[in-house]
């Protein structure tokens, strides 16, 4: 049963990866797929005794890869520093292809049956030390994971909710590699795959804003692009602090008013750095979220992104804020969250510098040609 779903969990987690990629989707459908794998041979070794093949595939893939790449999975899905993915991704390929390497090819000993054996029933001191280095990496990932979204400001539940069922996944899988458990081994299994498939589920479950009718806001983007973005209630932005205003008082009314800007005001420029071949799935989400913040943001009063002739790979994005009050509610919009969520896959490195404006000049027309409102 936990090997049939196994195999369910895999195909869902590839169409989710079709549908929305992702370095988390693709990394728990590497698991889930390890999980699968180990989980047949078991299934083969349940029914005709296991032997030294079914024995190392059950444990490559419930002790070794599954937890492994839950846990990187989590670590993608949690972090958004370009340095910290970077160094997962280091640690990654060493504890897959060192440990996957010895524990194919170490000698096995003791004699087997037809439950579920332990890791250390049959391994020597190698393997099992380079698993147990493994599985202190996976909370590594996880914990790092967990604690990246618990300073999030918004989100938070979502996010904690993913990363809690595939610890929960990650967990039972180490508890039956390392024990074996009889036959309820199978029983934990198909509740760590059953995890797993409901992080994944969760976690490119389309988002929904209570105050927006369209299900399928960010399933496309290009789907948007012909549209009249009045023709529908728009999600309520969030509103300035010190402001007594209805909340849709902006879309029953006509467009928001600008005022005149004060002394103070706040600027930041962003420079991506993208992987090769992710500039068109980036200028895509970009050139949405400009949108949004020209249709939502009355006090961001410049949003620009610019592509670099001579560097293809950087997108540099230009921004003005009233003040830090405006700059601080941009950074809580929720297509701002989006976008940094959806854009974590097509990004290597981010460079961010603040300013503070001291003087300008700039034509009446520039704001109106860059963010008609």
């Amino acid at each position: 049963m936990s090997a049939l779903v196994g195999w369910s969990a895999t195909a869902a987690l590839a169409a989710y990866a079709q549908r929305r990629p992702g370095v988390a989707v693709i990394a728990w459908f590497v698991a889930a797929l390890g999980l699968t794998v180990g989980l047949s041979a078991a299934v083969i070794g349940a029914l005709f005794d296991f032997n030294g093949v079914t024995f190392r595939l059950l444990h490559i893939g419930i002790s070794l890869l599954g937890p492994l790449y839950m846990a990187w999975g989590a670590l993608e899905y949690g972090v958004r520093s370009a340095q910290g993915r970077f160094t997962s991704r280091l640690f990654l390929a060493a504890f897959t292809i060192v440990p996957l390497v010895v524990l194919s090819m170490d000698r096995i000993s003791g004699r087997f049956s037809t439950t579920f054996p332990a890791l250390g029933d049959h391994y020597d001191l190698i393997p099992r030390s380079l698993v147990n280095v493994t599985q202190v990496v996976v909370a590594v990932f996880l914990v790092a994971a967990l604690a990246a979204v618990a300073r999030r400001p918004a989100g938070r539940n979502l996010h904690l909710g993913v990363l809690g069922l595939v610890a929960l996944a990650a967990l039972l899988s180490i508890v039956v590699g390392r024990t074996g458990l009889g036959f309820a081994g199978p029983l934990l299994m198909l509740g760590s795959v059953a995890a797993l498939w409901g992080a994944a589920a969760l976690a490119v479950r389309p988002r929904r804003d209570p105050y927006d009718e369209d299900d399928d806001y960010y399933d496309d983007y290009d789907d948007d692009a012909d549209g009249d973005p009045e023709d529908e209630l728009l999600e309520e932005p969030v509103r300035r602090k010190r402001r007594n205003a209805d909340p849709y008082d902006d879309y029953y009314d006509g467009p928001p008013v600008r005022q005149a800007p004060p002394a103070k005001l706040r600027g930041v420029i962003t420079i991506y750095t993208l992987a090769d071949g992710q500039g068109a799935g980036f200028d895509r989400i970009a050139d949405a979220v400009v949108h949004e913040v020209g249709v939502r943001e009355p006090d961001t009063l410049l949003f620009a992104c610019h592509t670099v002739p001579s560097a293809p790979l950087q997108r540099i994005v230009y921004a003005i804020y009233r003040d830090d009050l405006a700059k601080e509610e941009h950074d809580q919009q929720p297509h701002v969250i989006e976008f940094g969520r959806r854009t974590g896959s097509h990004v290597v490195a981010t460079n961010v510098i603040e300013l503070a404006l001291s003087g300008a000049a700039a034509s009446d027309g520039l704001a109106a040609l860059l963010m008609p409102r």
